[in-house]
């Protein structure tokens, strides 16, 4: 899937498991270090108070063992549907350094078993959208989704 605004980037799978399965990978701090960072990326810690205003701090590790934090507050929750989420804000409503994006993820049932999994990632800017892409948020993000997936049918 593709958007029509220059500063978003979309990643839609039609994932073969339940949605309450894909928002805990998402939402549980055990689950979401082995599935969120695209192998041979690590996630080497992840602090999460999934709430609106509860603030993320999670640490991916490239394969050269450098750490990258980033941290964020949650927007929105709706439990099963929806998380809505920025780097704009650090804990406690505190400005970022530079902001990046803001990022919707939906999980929507679409019966089987199976969910339409959306991820939506909204910049700043075109530039940082830009900067995004070439860092590889499709073939990334996507990876992440296919782990995810096969974390979430072990549940």
């Amino acid at each position: 899937m593709t958007s029509s605004n220059d500063r978003e980037l979309v990643l839609t799978r039609i994932v073969d498991a339940p949605r309450e399965k894909l928002y805990r990978c998402w939402t549980d701090a055990e689950l979401l270090p082995k599935w969120f960072a695209p192998l041979p990326w690590t996630t080497a810690s992840a602090k999460l108070d999934v709430r609106a205003g509860g603030a993320s701090a999670i640490t991916m590790r490239s394969p050269e063992g450098v750490d990258y934090p980033s941290s964020g507050v949650y927007l929105e929750v709706v439990p099963n549907e929806k998380l809505v989420f920025t780097d704009a804000f650090t804990e406690a409503w505190t400005p970022s350094e530079k902001p990046f994006m803001a990022a919707t993820v939906t999980f929507e049932d679409i019966g089987g078993g199976k969910t339409r999994y959306t991820a939506v990632a909204r910049h700043w800017s075109v530039e940082d959208r830009e900067a995004h892409e070439k860092m590889g948020f499709h073939e990334g993000w996507g990876k992440c989704a296919d782990q995810m997936e096969a974390l979430a049918k072990t549940l």
